[in-house]
């Protein structure tokens, strides 16, 4: 009897329970058919925590009708946990598997989003929203591990702990809009579609420094206690494009854009702006006027357009539109576009969730080049855009900066306002001059002139080195200087590519009235013949005499201290001679050259950089016979080979030194 009893409560208790559950469940679903997301969203939380989960295809209802609403909301996380829910109570529902990757993909699991939109493509393979997110998982990746010069950071000054979002910046860039749910928001009553206040539209100047001040209320009859914002002006500063959104318990609210007139110093209250006549079920939003005041670009879910949001374009005449347009499929997707930018005729940047993206909405800038009919599209990357919401952007006038807003980095989803500017690439070009002995040369005195008509001189420092900030695609051509030295000349191009980079122009200049060694001429033994090998030696010498064909230079050949000074006397002028053959066979004037051979009458003094190269020899060090012969046999072999050398000097008949 007890048992019986049992049985009868609980199937009475389970009755009243689903019965419960459903007039909440209705009751949640008017909460998200009248856009009260935020209310409807602890509906659905409540009602699927008290259903059991043996009633498993009640529970997939609730969790996918939770996740839409979730997503609605923004709450891609709750979302995304809720879609998996509903697929884990085989909801029936194809969509729900494209929902549920786009999810991921807004948080930035991209290994696990790329598998979900694959498990999507299985069911609904030519979809366009599946095969761009599944594109746009696998770019993002390559996209936040390369990102662009972009460089993006939040604007503290421009942000609360509420919500801002859609900056605008006036032609003069002077002013700036903004919308925010703030505090000082008008009225005091929270949106059950956010759960914070109305958006009102605020207003941040710049003060005598230049430096953007924290946004102030518009003071205006504009804002209300409903939710106003996402604005655009004029480039004459008369007329204010704005969206506006009262709020209903019992049916979806009714978006649309309202203009307000200049009176003054004032914005006068706002007035429906008519856009298709006899439409009052569809979403007019977010206006963008073009730079010449003569088109109106908006958002819009109304009829003919390619998914649930479109980008449209108005002619404005007067103070009302006509001919209204489709941007096409080009700019439109099955997904949401929003948030046009008009930079100029042939240029805008949107916000689109359908895409290639990297998560949510991102930043897209289009171009339309001149003679064609094609937009072409690209993704703005990161750091502009991020896998959160990347929207709203504008740019000051004639600059490569700006705002934008996104909700990366906050744990709840608000969205807030960030700063961006593009750097130029940092270009730099530094080098060194230094003597043969690779003595640094402080004072010496660089000349740079630039294709781009820069002239400019560089004094070197204590180190020997200059440098410089330099052009990208550009020909800059160099003289080096320095009293005692030849001038020396180079030439080099900067590629045009927008990347840093650093280019190294060396100099190496020749003293003159000072001997300097030819490296790398060899003769056989006993012989005044050059090897072939030698001649490579010799082109350096070919070059620095075609760069200077005023000038004259002795050529000597000396040998080691073994033999009598006639035979090595002989020898070295023999192999000087030779020298002074080969560059006349290669079309040096021989009247520029002079053949000595000195035997070894002049014993080389150690140099820096013999010095450097032989730890047992110092600098002043002179390899006379005396002091070779205090040297280990070994040390004495290379003392040897030291002084048998073939050397050159800029004789002092120098013709036109420059």
């Amino acid at each position: 009897m007890w048992g019986n009893f049992r049985y009868t409560f609980v199937l009475l208790i389970g009755i009243l329970l689903f019965s419960c559950n459903e007039a909440k469940l209705s009751q949640a679903r008017r909460q998200y058919l009248s856009g009260n997301y935020f209310a409807a969203a602890e509906t659905y939380r409540k009602i699927y925590a008290e259903t059991p989960r043996e009633q498993r295809a009640m529970r997939g209802v609730i969790a996918y009708e939770m996740a839409e609403n979730y997503r609605k909301l923004n709450m891609s996380a709750r979302a995304a946990t809720s879609y998996a829910n509903a697929i884990r109570y085989n909801y029936p529902d194809t969509v729900m598997f494209l929902r549920y990757a786009q999810m991921l993909h807004k948080e930035g699991q991209y290994r696990q989003a790329e598998k979900a939109y694959l498990d999507f493509l299985r069911l609904d393979s030519t979809n366009i929203l599946g095969l761009n997110g599944l594109s746009g998982v696998r770019q993002a990746v390559v996209w936040a591990q390369h990102p662009s010069r972009f460089v993006a950071k939040r604007a503290d000054i421009l942000n609360s702990n509420r919500s801002e979002f859609s900056p605008m910046l006036t032609s003069d860039g002077e002013t700036l809009y903004l919308t925010s749910s703030r505090d000082e928001a008008t009225g005091d009553a929270l949106s059950n579609i956010t759960g914070l206040k109305n958006n009102d539209i605020f207003v941040s100047t710049k003060n005598v420094k230049g430096e953007w001040q924290k946004p102030k209320l518009l003071d205006s009859p504009l804002n209300s206690v409903w939710d106003e914002g996402i604005t655009s002006t004029t480039s004459d500063g008369s007329l204010l494009f704005y969206t506006f959104s009262p709020e209903s318990d019992k049916r979806p609210a009714s978006t649309a854009i309202y203009v307000s007139e200049k009176s003054g110093a004032e914005w006068s209250l706002g007035r429906p702006l008519r856009i298709v006549s006899k439409d009052s079920l569809s979403v007019f939003a977010h206006p963008a006027v073009s730079p010449k005041g003569d088109y109106l670009y908006f958002v819009s879910d109304m009829p003919g357009g390619y998914g649930d949001k479109d980008i449209w374009k108005a002619e404005l005449i007067g103070r009302g539109v006509a001919k209204v347009v489709n941007l096409g499929p080009e700019i439109n997707t099955p997904g949401d576009e929003m948030f046009p930018y008009i930079l100029n005729d042939s240029t805008f940047y949107f916000s689109s969730d359908g895409h290639p993206g990297m998560g949510g909405l991102d930043i897209f800038e289009a171009v339309r080049h001149r003679g064609s009919e094609h937009w072409q599209i690209e993704n703005m990357k990161s750091p502009i855009n991020s896998h959160n919401d990347d929207f709203g952007i504008t740019f000051a006038k004639g600059k490569n900066e700006g705002f934008f807003s996104s909700n990366r980095g906050d744990a709840r989803g608000r969205d807030h306002v960030w700063s961006f500017v593009y750097p130029d690439a940092n270009v730099r070009i530094e080098g060194l001059v230094a003597d043969r002995e690779q003595q640094l040369l402080p004072k010496a005195v660089v000349r740079v002139v630039g294709s781009d008509g820069s002239e400019r001189e560089f004094i070197t420092n204590k180190d020997g080195v200059y440098r410089f900030r330099a052009e990208r695609g550009t020909r800059y051509t160099f003289m080096a200087r320095a009293d005692g030295f030849l001038n020396a000349n180079k030439q080099i191009y900067t590629s045009s590519a927008e990347k840093d980079t650093t280019y190294f122009v060396d100099f190496e200049l020749m003293p003159f009235n000072k001997p300097v060694i030819l490296e790398n001429i060899f003769y056989d033994f006993d012989k005044a013949t050059l090897r072939p090998e030698s001649k490579k030696g010799l082109d350096e010498l070919i070059a620095i005499l075609n760069e200077h064909p005023a000038i004259a230079i002795e050529l000597s050949s000396h040998t080691d201290r073994k033999g009598s000074d006639e035979y090595n006397n002989q020898l070295s002028l023999r192999r000087a001679q030779s020298v002074v053959q080969y560059l006349i066979s290669q079309g040096i004037d021989k009247h520029r050259l002079t053949a000595a051979g000195y035997g070894k009458s002049r014993p080389k003094t150690v140099t820096p950089s013999i010095a450097k190269k032989y730890d047992f020899l110092h600098e002043g060090d002179v390899l006379n016979e005396e002091f070779i012969e205090k040297l280990t046999p070994e040390q004495q072999q290379i003392a040897d080979q030291i002084n048998r050398r073939t050397e050159f000097k800029v004789s002092e008949q120098v013709v036109g030194l420059y």
